[in-house]
């Protein structure tokens, strides 16, 4: 009996020992700035005569540094090394509070970022659902902006997405992805500095297996001041817009393919960056915008140089370089310049501006979320303060 006393006691003890280690936290970020661009356009497809330069703009914008959100993360230590977590997060317009848009559509989602569940241990990590796709941590690492809204390898990368028809009314890609629903995602340790993810996505499509699915590696190298990746996405049925009224239908065609090679450097306070991408449509290598089928081989190269200056304050600069393979006219450079500085660990203040080249039909955003005119060398600059909490 006292046996018994003794385990049943010692089985409440590590039951309450585990539920103290367990815990959800809610958190956020609020990114608003001033915008001046002195060219605009009504959306981002890349045909001038229908979308015309709007002229100059001022306006309140959202995420100068990266997107404001909203999110709720928790986690239980279930012992052994093992953790089992989620994560809800999704963005928001802070200067109309309206949330951001899924992969849908014109549809907004509370939760349009982040939406998983995982677990983790001595083999690394696993994560179910929509989350950034492995490729966008890779962009991060390997920029010295960061790969920020503004001006930065995000920006170029999206120059794809629009030359390929993106409207930029979903987050559904068609050259790479930013985010993907319904991923299944894992993350190796790190070995010397060597790690690899790996992700699948599936379509979900009845009697089509490749309907809808995603696929991507990315190999990671981060030691002794150098960050550098290996990227390779695939995609079938990128189809993120619907064209004269009519949605391309999921039949496992496989029409989305980027690589990207980069690195950065950083030693003391100096950071320097460079890249390449590539992104096409194997299906369609040509493409016809006009009929609805999306075009796509591109490349894109990218410089960056940065230098801290304290721990508050550092400057960073970059050249992002955009070119239709299949239409030698259509090339685009863009530099950037920006400066931010920490009040403290959770406010920072930021200005930046740029200056992009766009030739043919290109139109190579300086800023996310706010159009560029087709064909027209464009001018913008941005101050703002970003508060995380």
């Amino acid at each position: 009996m006292k046996l018994r006393i003794t385990g049943a006691a010692a089985l409440l003890a590590f039951a309450a020992s585990a539920h103290a280690q367990s815990s959800v936290a809610l958190y956020g970020t609020v990114d608003s700035g001033l915008l001046w661009q002195n060219t605009a356009a009504a959306n981002f497809l890349p045909i001038a005569p229908k979308n015309p330069n709007l002229g100059h703009i001022v306006r309140f914008k959202d995420g100068g540094i990266y997107a404001s959100v909203f999110g709720m993360k928790g986690s239980e230590d279930i012992g052994g090394g093992y953790m089992i977590y989620f994560r809800l997060q999704g963005s928001f317009d802070s200067g109309t509070g309206k949330s951001g848009l899924s992969d849908t559509a014109n549809t907004p989602a509370l939760f349009n970022q982040v939406a998983t569940v995982g677990v983790s241990g001595p083999f690394g990590k696993f994560d179910a659902g929509r989350q950034f796709a492995p490729m966008t941590y890779a962009f991060v690492a390997t920029d010295v902006r960061n790969a920020g809204f503004f001006g930065s390898v995000l920006t170029a990368w999206l120059t794809m997405n629009q030359q390929g028809g993106w409207t930029g009314s979903s987050t559904n890609g068609i050259i790479g992805a930013l985010y993907d629903s319904n991923a299944l995602v894992y993350n190796s340790p790190s070995f010397y500095g060597v790690s690899v993810a790996l992700e699948y996505a599936p379509g979900g499509v009845a009697g089509q297996p490749q309907g809808g699915t995603r696929e991507s590696a990315v190999l990671k190298y981060s030691n002794y001041g150098l960050n550098a990746a290996a990227v390779y996405y695939n995609g079938h049925d990128a189809s993120p817009f619907t064209y004269a009224g009519t949605t391309i239908a999921a039949t496992g065609v496989n029409n989305n393919r980027f690589v990207y090679f980069g690195a950065k450097y950083t030693w003391r306070g100096l950071s320097v960056s460079g890249s390449f991408g590539n992104g096409r449509n194997p299906a369609n290598p040509n493409g016809n915008l006009a009929a609805g089928i999306a075009s796509g081989d591109f490349d894109m190269w990218t410089g960056g140089l940065g230098y801290r200056f304290s721990p508050a304050f550092e400057v960073t600069s970059g050249i992002y370089y955009v070119k239709d393979e299949k239409h030698n006219q259509n090339q685009s450079t863009s530099y950037v310049l920006g400066a931010d500085y920490n009040l403290s660990k959770a406010t920072t203040l930021y200005a930046q501006g740029g200056y992009v080249s766009n030739r043919g039909t290109m139109n190579q955003t300086l800023v996310y979320g706010q159009p560029v005119a087709v064909g027209k060398n464009t001018a913008a600059g941005m101050v703002g303060i970003r508060h995380t909490f």
